[in-house]
């Protein structure tokens, strides 16, 4: 004779969904789940292409509860690497240049991809790079995450950006192309 045991079953709460408000984006995101307890510092991966014209551009988003709303806040913005395959042609240059910084609420690492639109030696590749670096540092310094994260998405960064470097050599594309907040920034006692 076989022993029956018994099998304890967890009662599962009833999951439903949950409209999470992002600020940033026009999209509606609902998410599934039992609680908004539960949902709370989940990751949300965004795809903006449709949105970008054809800009691959990926948004993470982290959720967090405010009172009874929850909000997903931006995290880190991607181009996607199929999106960089199809940009880079023969013939062509690019630099690449990565580096972390303070906005006024927190420490973020950006990399910037400058392509150019014939060969150039290194020296003109060097100096697109340490002059990309020395415009975007000061000016991510004077705002916020939440700024720099829109104005990525509305490339107007970029355009200032291209726009600063195109004295020094025509690109054919210049780009954001990763932007993640690393930290909060801590607060300086006086």
């Amino acid at each position: 004779m076989a022993k029956q045991q018994k099998i304890k079953t967890k009662k599962t709460a009833k999951k439903s969904f949950y409209e999470v408000e992002a600020p940033l984006t026009s999209t509606k995101i609902h998410l599934y789940g039992a609680s908004k307890e539960e949902l709370e510092g989940k990751t949300i991966k965004l795809d903006l292409t449709k949105s970008l014209r054809g800009k691959n551009l990926e948004l993470k988003l982290r959720v967090e509860k405010d009172g009874e709303k929850l909000q997903a806040i931006p995290k880190s913005t991607q181009l996607v690497s199929s999106y960089l395959k199809r940009v880079m042609r023969k013939g062509t240059d690019y630099a690449e240049s990565s580096f972390e910084t303070e906005c006024k609420d927190c420490v973020a690492k950006a990399k910037i991809l400058l392509v150019t639109r014939k060969r150039v030696s290194r020296v003109v590749l060097k100096t697109l790079r340490e002059n990309a670096q020395k415009h975007l540092s000061p000016y991510i310094k004077t705002r916020n995450a939440e700024e720099i994260f829109s104005e990525i998405i509305s490339n107007k960064l970029q355009k200032q950006l291209a726009a600063k470097l195109k004295k020094i050599y025509p690109l054919a594309l210049c780009e954001i192309r990763i932007f993640e907040v690393l930290r909060p920034l801590k607060e300086k006692k006086e």
